[in-house]
């Protein structure tokens, strides 16, 4: 038997029914995966607490009736209605709606009777048949509730006012006007003395009597660190006492009142930010001892992310429960430690916590199980499918078989078997073997080039780029210089070598050079040199630690006034390949009127190449 629990603040939470999966799987990969299934030990003696316990898609509400022996939900899709049934473990019927549900309340003992808020302003009104009546409410719907002495259904909405539709008579009542400016979000009735509890989008609870239909008080919780009116009123659960009060607010914050007192006597911060969905009182079981924490009343306090049981009197935290789903609903079954979540996944969770209460009498097995049943198997779903998307399929030359049984369409892709999938991809690509062993070979060599020593230079942290140009123009004058007395005795020898038989021409051409070669040396000289000075001098040392001297190098003003140096440069780069090509050229025929007749002098070394990438390079060009 396969049994997931979880021990949180050493409290035992047992999943009795549902899955880790926060999606349905395709309809053809659960059937197939179903039959494959069948002969697994382990999968056929697993616990499923309600057979088809869940909706095609999610949940989205759940109630346990009255009398505690059916269990109704709402989910999708398509929108409909679920009625399980306790004493049969499995459902009894289904019931598809014409919109979503917001919420619904079971007016009988049972759930033969029942009234639902649509998403497309309707309140539908149910019976053990069919859908009985339909009626239209002014503005969109966010919650109901029932007032059994006067009959009346409450809808709250985006509206300030609360509309009553009175069963009796068949007709909608004046509308009760709250002092809210936008809308109310949740509506609840006390269970011992029948008030009503308005929740409103301003951060207020009004109070107001059943039976005179006015406001006898208003409630403004404050939360320290939130200025007013920055939070809604997204829950609202009143006590069986009659004296408390749960409030949750769109912050994630519970507070506990009593209807006695302005001031709440505990305030529970759900630590997520998300608005709060289900609060609900639970009380101790008959069976508790004194002193136990069983024996203290809990609040649960629900929203998308957890639910959390903690204590009423003290708020220390009693356990958490964290699905893998968002959440939308939670109840729990009377007198017992059985929890029902229904959130955005295909089944309905249910937790079972032994030391909350006993199990239903309907599922008295649970009691028996033990911790040698727990188990946490990691089952792959996917292992023997492969999703390619349709690019990917026409790249493997096997668009051809869409619409065929071997590509199951799902989301954007397909499905496809991993063994046809390697195969036609070896096919695609035979030298795909070649071309990893070669990308293995370049990682190795990378690899081993980043464990070899390397001198590193620490960079300030303020004008970063403008310091690293300053040092590389110190690296290239040292360059420089380390080459140019090998290069001048290279010179010389080619010189003495020749005998000076070159042309007049040659001559004219040799000395321009020198000459912009010596100009470019004396400019990387300069540059240098004041490179150094501004890095060694003190007098500058803020331009580097001070972070007002920060230059923004993306401003406008930046590039304003930097943009003709960066042309220029660029001009001249070109203008020096078309003399280069054009040099080249006239080299190549002079070459081939006369083998013999070499001038070593128009050599370029490594560090005439250095000098020309800096030609045309002002003084002021370093710093752009």
């Amino acid at each position: 038997m396969v049994l997931t629990a979880t021990n949180t603040n050493n409290v035992k939470v047992y999943t009795v029914s549902g899955s880790n999966l926060s999606r349905k799987l395709p309809d053809w990969l659960a059937r197939r995966k179903r039959r494959e299934l069948q002969k697994d030990v382990e999968w056929t003696n697993r616990l499923e607490l309600i057979q088809d316990f869940g909706f095609p898609e999610a949940a989205l509400r759940i109630k346990v009736t009255p009398d505690g022996r059916h269990c109704m939900a709402t989910g999708v899709y398509k929108p409909q209605i679920r009625v399980y049934d306790f004493d049969n473990v499995s459902m009894k019927f289904e019931r598809h709606t014409n919109a979503e549900n917001i919420d619904f309340v079971v007016l009988s003992d049972d759930w033969t009777k029942s009234v639902h808020l649509q998403s497309d302003r309707t309140v539908e009104f149910h019976n053990e048949g069919q859908m009985h009546f339909r009626v239209r409410v002014p503005r969109f719907g966010r919650a109901l509730a029932y007032h059994s002495p006067s009959c009346d259904v409450l809808v709250c909405g985006a509206s300030p006012d609360v509309y009553r539709v009175n069963l009796d008579q068949g007709r909608f009542m004046a509308p009760m006007q709250t002092q809210s400016s936008s809308g109310v979000n949740v509506v609840a009735v006390n269970p011992a003395h029948l008030l009503y509890g308005f929740g409103t989008e301003d951060g207020a609870v009004e109070f107001w009597d059943p039976r005179a239909r006015n406001r006898i008080g208003v409630l403004e919780p404050f939360i320290a660190g939130t200025s007013g009116n920055s939070f809604e009123i997204s829950a609202l659960s009143f006590r069986g006492d009659g004296l408390g009060a749960a409030v949750g607010t769109s912050s994630g914050h519970v507070l506990l009142y009593d209807l006695r007192q302005a001031r709440p006597w505990q305030v529970k911060d759900q630590q997520y930010g998300l608005p709060i969905k289900t609060l609900a009182w639970v009380e101790p079981t008959a069976g508790a001892a004194v002193g136990d924490a069983a024996a203290e009343p809990k609040v649960l306090s629900a929203d998308a992310r957890a639910i959390k049981l903690w204590s009423a009197e003290s708020g220390r935290a009693f356990t958490s429960i964290e699905p893998a789903h968002a959440i939308n609903d939670v109840c729990v079954v009377p007198e017992s430690g059985l929890l029902f979540a229904a959130g955005e996944s295909s089944e309905i969770m249910a937790y079972f916590v032994p030391q909350l209460g006993p199990a239903p009498r309907w599922a008295h097995f649970l009691e028996n199980l033990t911790e040698e049943m727990e188990q946490s198997p990691t089952q792959a779903i996917y292992d023997d499918y492969k999703f390619v998307a349709r690019r990917e399929l026409d790249s493997l030359g096997l668009a051809h078989l869409i619409g065929s049984p071997v590509l199951k369409p799902y989301m954007h892709g397909f499905f496809i078997d991993l063994r046809l999938y390697e195969r036609a991809k070896a096919i695609a690509n035979p030298f795909a073997y070649e071309e990893h062993r070669l990308r293995r070979v370049q990682e190795k060599l990378a690899k081993a080039r980043e464990s070899r020593i390397r001198a590193t230079t620490k960079l300030p942290k303020v004008n970063r780029a403008l310091a690293q140009r300053l040092l590389q123009m110190q690296r290239v004058d040292k360059m420089e210089r380390k080459q140019k007395q090998p290069q001048q005795q290279q010179q010389a020898a080619g010189s003495v070598a020749a005998g000076h038989e070159s042309d007049s021409d040659d001559d004219d051409d040799n000395g321009a050079k020198k000459l912009n070669g010596g100009r470019q040396r004396k400019k990387a000289q300069a540059a240098a040199a004041m490179a150094t000075a501004v890095l060694e001098d003190s007098r500058f040392g803020d331009i580097f630690t001070n972070p007002e001297f920060e230059v923004d190098e993306e401003a406008d003003e930046f590039k304003q006034l930097h943009a003709m140096p960066t042309m220029r440069r660029t001009e001249q780069k070109h203008l020096k390949q078309q003399q280069q090509k054009k040099k080249r050229t006239t080299r190549d025929d002079d070459d081939s009127s006369s083998d013999d007749e070499v001038d070593i002098r128009t050599s370029k070394g490594p560090a005439a190449s250095l000098e020309d990438d800096d030609d045309g390079d002002s003084d002021g060009d370093f710093f752009s």
